[in-house]
C-alpha cells in the first residue's frame, strides 16, 4: 500500500477531527496549557482535566490516554514532547518516543485513525524542519511493523508547518509499505 493513502498533511484544526484519537502536546502535569493543549481541554470540556487530575502527570517522551468527552474523537491521547534545549539533551529521542508511544497507545485502544499536531514545534521551540522528518520516519516506522492504522493524519496549524511536514511526507513518503 502507498503510504499517501494512510498518512496525510492537513492544514486545519486538530479539535475538529473526526478519528478514533487525537494526539495532545501536553505538558508534564497534563493539567492543561497554552496552545494546541489548551484548546483541547477548551473543547472537550471540564471532564477532560477531571480526567487527567487521575493519571499523575507524564514524563516527557511518553504518553497517556483519557477519553475525547465533547470532541469528535474518542480519545485523546497526552504526550509530553521535549523542550528544545540545543539538541543536545535527547531531544530527537524523546520526540521520537513521544510519537512512538501515541501511535502505541492507540493501536492499544484499536484506534484504526489517529491526528497529531507538531510536537514540540510551537512554545518548546524545537525546529519544525527537523521535527516534521522525525515525526514522518517514526509513523513510517510504526506502519511496516503491521499496523493496523489506516488513517493518519499530520495537523499543522500554520502554513510554515504545513511546508515542512509536507517536504518531510514527499521526501519518505515514495516508498510502500
Amino acid at each position: 500500500m502507498d503510504i499517501t493513502e494512510i498518512i496525510n498533511v492537513i492544514m486545519g484544526d486538530i479539535v475538529e477531527q473526526k478519528v478514533d484519537a487525537i494526539v495532545n502536546a501536553a505538558n508534564n502535569s497534563l493539567l492543561g496549557g497554552g496552545g494546541v493543549d489548551g484548546a483541547i481541554h477548551h473543547a472537550a470540556g471540564p471532564e477532560l482535566l477531571e480526567e487527567c487530575r487521575t493519571l499523575g502527570g507524564c514524563p516527557t517522551g511518553e504518553a497517556r490516554i483519557t477519553k475525547g468527552y465533547l470532541l469528535p474523537a474518542k480519545w485523546v491521547i497526552h504526550t509530553v514532547g521535549p523542550v528544545w534545549e540545543g539538541g543536545d539533551s535527547m531531544e530527537e529521542q524523546l520526540l521520537e518516543n513521544a510519537y512512538m508511544n501515541s501511535l502505541i497507545l492507540a493501536e492499544e485502544y484499536d484506534a484504526r485513525s489517529i491526528a497529531f499536531p507538531g510536537i514540540s514545534i510551537g512554545a518548546y521551540a524545537f525546529p519544525v524542519d527537523r521535527a516534521s522528518e522525525i515525526a514522518v520516519s517514526t509513523i513510517l516506522e510504526h506502519l511496516r511493523t503491521g499496523s493496523l492504522l489506516e488513517d493518519v493524519r499530520l495537523i499543522c496549524f500554520n502554513e510554515h508547518a504545513y511546508h515542512f511536514y509536507s517536504a518531510a511526507l514527499e521526501e519518505m513518503g515514495d516508498e510502500r509499505i
